[in-house]
Order: C-alpha cells, then structure tokens, then sequence
C-alpha cells in the first residue's frame, strides 16, 4: 500500500514540495497534470469556492498557475442573479482563459423557482453539471429537469452539520428513483467529519459518483478543518486508487478551504502532492 508518509518524503527529497509551498510553480506541474488526464479516467479541477476572496479574472490566473483546466464556479465568481449579458460573458472570459467551465455550485435550492433558475443558469453558462445543495423534496422536480436539459445535479454532503444530506450513504439513498445523472458530488473532508469512509463510499456509490471535492482535513471529527494535502488524516493515495479503479470519469476538484486570503500556496502544495500520488499510482 502507497503510505501518504512515503509519497511526502518523496516530494521533499526532490524539492518539488519546497518550490510549491514558496509559491514557485514550476511547469513541471502543469506538465504532470497534462500526462496524467492520458492515464486516468477522470479529471482533476478547481472548486472556485477556494478563491471566494478574489475576483474572477484573478481567480483564474491562479487556476493557470496551478495547472489547472477544469473550473466549477461558485456564485462569489458568477452571481446566480447575473443578466444573459454577464453570463455570456464570463463564459467567454473562462474560455479565453483556457479553463473548461464545467460545472456551478454549490447552488443551494429550496423551491421550485430555485430549481427552475439553476438550471436556465447553468445552461446559459455552458455547465454540464450544478453541484447543489437542495430540499429533498424537490428530487422529482431535479430528475424532470435533468431529462429536459441534460444538464447532471451532484449533491453535495455537507457534513455533520447538514440536516439534509450529511454524507454520501444519505445521498445514495435518496435519488436510487430517479434518473443516473441526479447524483453525488462527495465531499471527502465532509465525509470523514462525519465518521464515514470516503474509499469505501466510493466504491458503494460508484453509479451515482458524479462529482469530487478533493480536500484533506486534520481529524476525522465535527471539528475536522481543512489542511493542505497529505498533512491531514484522510488516505488521499487510497482514494485515489480507489477512483482509478471504479473508472470515475467526473472531475476531482480541488476545495482548499483553508487560507481564504492567501490560499495559492497552500493550493499548490495540495495540486503538488495529488498529482505526485496519481504520478506514482499510474507508474506502476
């Protein structure tokens, strides 16, 4: 079994780890991260949520530094009451960028109306997925809406503090009536603080997989915060592995939550350190 220990001893041996954290990032990392999406079925991306303190057209030059293609934009980068017109044209500011917009959210939904706007939202955006937060009630309505547009929901868990879906196991339960593509997006930090696995979720809701927050978290407790990658408790190499193995084809996206001021070192520490883990994993 790849130890998490061993991979970090690695990265600091080779300096790797030292450039990231003093904000020097090397092309080799955007480099890895384009030899990789060759070798594993899914993608790894950005959860804007992590640049919330920064404005859009910084938010993406941050995601180039990292290395990054692949963007879900939360409502701090792209209001949800924004005209067509703005819509339109962060859509093209994204693009011009190089940057896949491909997913929203976390949208939360507590009506009809909620939904209705999502989705007009996510499609006038270009989206192919709204990460979403929404009353269970309005599952029958997500799966009619997702069968009209095409457009995927992942539900996000939230954690112990949520009343509605806490973990992956509640989310599963929920959509097993509706249509494929109503679905989870497992927030692995979330999932610990709740006491359950994340690999082992994984692997049990696998059809129902459609999105990933990738993040790691000191103690696997209510308490839990967020750390950079590969200092925290969660087995992120088994996670990995584990993803690899049940063909995830979604995107793994990155919520760094911590340093919401500064968070590009600590951002590319934790890029740094899962593309290193998926390099080792895929060499094998």
């Amino acid at each position: 079994m790849l130890e998490v220990s061993v991979t970090r001893r690695g990265f600091v041996a080779s300096g790797t780890l030292g450039l990231l954290t003093s904000g020097l990032l090397p092309g080799s990392v955007a480099a890895g991260l384009e030899r990789n999406e060759t070798k594993i079925p899914f993608r790894l991306a950005l959860a804007s949520y992590t640049l919330r303190a920064f404005p859009l057209t910084e938010a993406l030059a941050m995601t180039q530094r990292v290395g990054l293609k692949h963007i879900c934009l939360k409502s701090f980068h792209l209001p949800l009451e924004a005209s067509p017109e703005e819509i339109a044209r962060v859509r093209r500011e994204v693009a011009d960028a190089g940057i896949d917009l491909y997913g929203g959210g976390v949208i939360n939904m507590a009506n009809e109306d909620e939904v209705n706007h999502a989705f007009t939202y996510a499609a006038a955006a270009g989206m192919r997925v709204i990460v979403a937060s929404p009353d269970p009630a309005l599952l029958p309505l997500l799966d009619r809406r997702i069968r009209e547009t095409g457009i995927a929901v992942a539900i996000h868990n939230h954690g112990p503090g949520d009343k509605k879906f806490p973990t992956p196991e509640s989310v599963y339960e929920r959509v097993q009536p509706f249509d494929k593509r109503l679905g989870l997006c497992m927030d692995i930090g979330h999932t610990v603080r709740s006491g359950a696995d994340p690999i082992a979720d994984a692997e049990r809701f696998a059809d129902r997989l459609i999105d990933v927050h990738l993040k790691d978290v000191d103690q696997a407790t209510p308490a839990g915060k967020c750390v950079e990658a590969g200092r925290g408790v969660i087995d992120l190499p088994g996670f990995i592995r584990k993803l690899i193995e049940i063909r995830f084809s979604g995107m793994a996206a990155f919520e760094y939550e911590k340093d919401q001021n500064d968070p590009l070192p600590g951002l590319a520490e934790t890029v740094g350190y899962v593309n290193g883990v998926v390099d080792t994993l895929v060499s094998r």
